[in-house]
């Protein structure tokens, strides 16, 4: 899996798998966006408007937990 977000255009993408030809993108709200492939296996996940999407409780950070292990590392994200 691989987090990207870019400040310049205030992106973020959740990326599981590489995507294929045979991808669609399915737009689930004006800032959310689904890739998704026929047989149901989502590639990714785009969050338009992502700075205002991930920083809800205004920590300037992406706080990422390992759920089988409790281990936590937070992450600063550069929002402009």
């Amino acid at each position: 899996m691989r987090f990207t977000y870019d400040p310049r255009y205030n992106i973020a993408y959740i990326r599981f798998h590489e995507k294929s030809t045979d991808v669609e993108t399915i737009r689930i709200s004006d800032e959310l966006n689904v890739d998704m492939a026929p047989d149901g296996t989502i590639y990714g996940i785009e969050l338009l408007n992502a700075n205002e999407q991930l920083q809800r409780e205004d920590t300037g950070k992406l706080l990422v937990i390992n759920e089988a292990t409790g281990e936590q590392k937070e992450l600063p994200l550069a929002i402009h």
